[in-house]
């Protein structure tokens, strides 16, 4: 059976401060069965936002990217971290403007979820888009080259299957997404 207590932080210790994109500390944990485990890492990395936009005719916004942990070209969603004081909704607002120039009118909030539950990492907040349109040029200062695309519904599900959005909050947030579409229209 499982316990109803929950893990408990008794101590941490910050390791390394690198950035305000990675810290690591070092922790001592209790387990909710009492034992205590030292010497525990929890990666500190801010938290950011992933949008699935479809746009007024029914395609969906997406970018053919490369990033430096990927092998290959990689079909990838606009997103990025939440900056000190904004809420998730705020900064995917903001960086589907930015990344696309694309506003939106309709906005489902897909879930949160914790990248890695046992070392910490961010917490992912995936977004559906709906009835976006092009209201600015982008203004993006991604590090990446990206080409923005535009796919129908059919050239999402089947990348999708084929697995070429290759970052899981990506994939997940697609499927995500394509789920609570055909939900609403079957």
């Amino acid at each position: 059976m499982l316990s109803k207590h929950l893990w408990k932080t008794l101590s941490s210790k910050m390791i390394l401060d690198h950035s305000k994109y990675l810290m690591v500390e070092n922790r001592t944990i209790q387990l909710p069965d009492g034992r205590v485990i030292e010497n525990w890492p929890w990666v500190v990395t801010p938290d950011f936002v992933n949008v699935v936009a479809v746009a007024v005719d029914g395609r969906f916004l997406c970018f053919r990217q490369t990033k430096y942990a990927l092998s290959g070209l990689s079909l990838a969603l606009v997103g990025g971290f939440i900056d000190k004081g904004e809420s998730p909704i705020q900064a995917v607002k903001r960086e589907l403007l930015e990344e696309t120039g694309y506003e939106a009118p309709e906005w489902v909030d897909l879930g949160s979820f914790r990248v890695d539950p046992n070392r910490g990492m961010a917490i992912g907040n995936l977004f559906l888009a709906r009835g976006a349109v092009q209201v600015a040029k982008p203004t993006s200062d991604d590090l990446e080259e990206q080409e923005l695309l535009m796919l129908s519904r059919n050239d999402i599900e089947t990348a999708l299957d084929r697995g070429e959005f290759k970052v899981l909050a990506w994939a997940t947030a697609v499927a995500l997404a394509l789920r609570h579409m055909q939900a609403k229209c079957p």
